[in-house]
Order: structure tokens, then sequence, then C-alpha cells
């Protein structure tokens, strides 16, 4: 038999959904991964259920039905600071996983590199495998990850292609500063690369943080590719309705690879969704505020219970220190603590290039009650996990 290909010999499963079904295994509360167990807003799930009867089952345009697109180039616009062309410059997608995909792909070729910011959302590094490229890691240093230009320079004299930017950041729920985003944007130009940005949390920072669009900086339009969804600002993930953002000229391209990958994004639920992309900015308020109540809710717990942590600036997820638990395996650790603790958490280590194995991540994207059970269970941790012999 011939072999498989070398470029995916070294993939393994996405630890984070793994860890769903060893969630589901334990009956534990799944604070894995990032989907919510409360309904998305209910002027779309009405809208839907007229959607089911009306004529939007079979294709739509391939790169994105009008009205999403000219409703999403709105509210974009607004918030980007620009006119956005819903005919030239943008895309729809399933999900930002693809958006990632079609972008990578459409400016990168074999051999060439991509800056990756580490820790990372775990697609990064396999989507610029899976494009035939190198990934250059360059680290944001804890506690407050931010990074150190010098290093970051340094990465970007190996002429890398495109830097791929979470903002805000999964997993460390990290907001890039303005003087950041500077130092990124100089050396984007200097050196001639792509940003490519994953903004899916754009709507969930907490003051005094405040989200910069990266193509809303100064002469980075024409470099910029923006992807986002509206799996989180929706509540909406099982929907799998993404977007490319980004000059005509890119967007010429990416239309062409996502043509290929996918074909287009499910038609009864782009018609459904424009509701909510046109929604006022009430409903962006209520959102920050909602998450906001309920990072408070999920940090204050943890405080009480004394387990060290990170605070998010933006996103929904929290680094956990393990340390004292003494466990040479994370991936081991979290497997435990769904088992006798009855919590899924996700093995931090599957997120750094660098060996770490002191963090775990949690989400609190839950209902109230969800979290306060799983901080009810997390209450006797140290009394429940086994000892460290592994």
């Amino acid at each position: 038999m011939p072999g498989l290909s070398k470029r995916t010999s070294e993939f393994t499963d996405s630890v984070i959904r793994r860890m769903t079904r060893i969630s589901n295994k334990y009956g534990a509360v799944n604070l894995s991964q990032g989907f919510p167990d409360f309904d998305p807003p209910l002027p779309i799930l009405n809208r839907l259920a007229e959607v089911t009867k009306e004529d939007f089952h079979q294709y739509s345009i391939t790169w994105g039905a009008q009205n999403f697109r000219e409703a999403l180039a709105e509210k974009q616009s607004r918030l980007m600071g620009r006119s956005i062309d819903p005919n030239g410059e943008v895309v729809v997608t399933c999900g930002s996983t693809e958006a990632m995909m079609a972008a990578i792909m459409s400016v990168t070729d074999p051999g060439d590199k991509v800056i990756v910011f580490s820790p990372f959302y775990e697609n990064y590094g396999a989507d610029t495998i899976l494009s035939g490229a190198e990934p250059i890691y360059v680290p944001l240093i804890p506690p407050a990850f931010g990074f150190d230009a010098d290093v970051l320079e340094q990465a970007f004299r190996q002429h890398p292609k495109a830097l791929i930017l979470c903002n805000p950041s999964n997993p460390c729920g990290k907001v890039f500063t303005p003087e950041e985003l500077k130092i990124i944007a100089d050396l984007a130009e200097k050196y001639d690369t792509f940003v490519i940005t994953d903004e899916v949390y754009e709507h969930i920072v907490y003051a005094p943080h405040k989200h910069t669009y990266f193509a809303s900086l100064p002469g980075m339009w024409e470099r910029t590719i923006s992807c986002s969804s509206l799996s989180k600002t929706y509540s909406i993930t099982g929907w799998r309705l993404g977007y490319v953002i980004a000059s005509s000229d890119v967007i010429d391209r990416v239309k062409k690879v996502h043509d290929f990958l996918t074909v287009g994004a499910a038609a009864p639920l782009q018609e459904a969704a424009v509701t909510g992309l046109r929604f006022n900015d009430d409903y962006y308020r209520e959102l920050q505020q909602k998450y906001t109540q309920k990072r408070d809710l999920f940090l204050d717990g943890l405080d009480r219970i004394g387990i060290q942590h990170t605070v998010p600036q933006g996103a929904y997820y929290i680094l956990l220190d393990i340390s004292e638990f003494g466990y040479s395996s994370d991936v081991v650790f979290c497997e435990k603590l769904a088992e006798y603790v009855g919590v899924g958490a996700v093995p931090g280590s599957s997120f750094f290039k660098e060996p770490e194995n002191r963090y775990i991540r949690l989400h609190y994207a839950k209902k109230n009650e969800t979290l306060e059970n799983a901080l009810n269970r997390l209450e006797d941790i140290r009394k429940k996990m086994p000892p460290a012999i592994y």
C-alpha cells in the first residue's frame, strides 16, 4: 500500500474536542470546548423557524447570500471605520475555521513561513502545515502574555509570508494594545508581510480594554485579511457561519479557494442570521455586560477556592495554574479532573509550542447555574484528585 501524507503524519485529533468526549464519558461539567449552554437570541431563532417554510433550501451564491453580505458589510463598516464593499471585499465561509484556512491558502505557497504567537488556538499550526507552509512560533510571555519586540523581529527577519494574530486571544484572553499592534504593523510593512487576523471574540472584551481592528490601522487595510464568525457573538457555534474581509485583490483569490473547499455556507442559516447582523449597538453592550458578569462570577469562585489563574482581558477563557498538584502531564491531569472531580478542561500544552505543562484551560460561556455547579465540584479538588504518580 502507498504511504499516507507526510505533512499530516504528526497530527493528533483535536485535544479540545477529545476533552468534550471525555467530559461526556464521566458526566463532567464541560468547560473544555468553548460553546454556550444557553440559547441564541430569540429573534434569530424566530427567523430560523420562518426560514424553514421559505425557499432557502438550495445553494446560495458561493461567496455568500447577497443580503447576508450586505448586512455584514454594514455592521463591520461601522466598527472598522471604513466602507466595506459587500460584493468585492467579503466572503462568507463555513465558520472562521474555514475562513482562516482559505486565507492562509490564498497567500502562502509551499515552503513559505507563517508567524504564530504561542499560546495559540490549535488550528493555526495545522492550517499552516496543511497549506505547505512552515510555522515560526513567537512566545507570548505569561502571566501578562506580552511579546518581546526583538524576538518578534527575529521571526520577521526570516521573511514570513504572513503573521496570524488572534485578538482577543484564545486561550490566554489577551487583548493586544494599540502600542503592540503598531509594533506588529510596522514590522509587517518593513518586511512586506500579510497579517491574518482571527477576531471571533471581537465583541467580548472587558473594560478598560478595547478591541482594535488591525485592518483599521494606518496603511494596514491592503495587507490585512480579517477573519471572524458569528459563532461566539450570537451563541450559534453549530451554525458554522464565518467570513473573510479584505481588499478586493485578496478577496478575489479567497473566493476561488473557498469555492473549492466547501462551495458555500448553509443558505437557510445565512438567511436567519441576517436578523442578528442587523441588531443595534445595545445588543453588543448587553453581550459585554453578560460576559463580564460571568467572568466575575467564575473568577470570584476560583479565588475562594484559592487556585491561581489568569484574568482574561477578552474572550471567555481562563488558564488555571495546576503546578501545586505535581502532575508531570497536564493531559492526564485533565482526564483525572473529569473522572474524579467532574469538570472538563483542556490541557494547556495543546496551545503552547514551548514545553509548558502548568496550565489547563477552562471557559465560562455557560449559564450561571452551570458555572456554580462547576465551582461547587472544584471546591474539593484537592481532596478528590488522585496523587500525582503520573
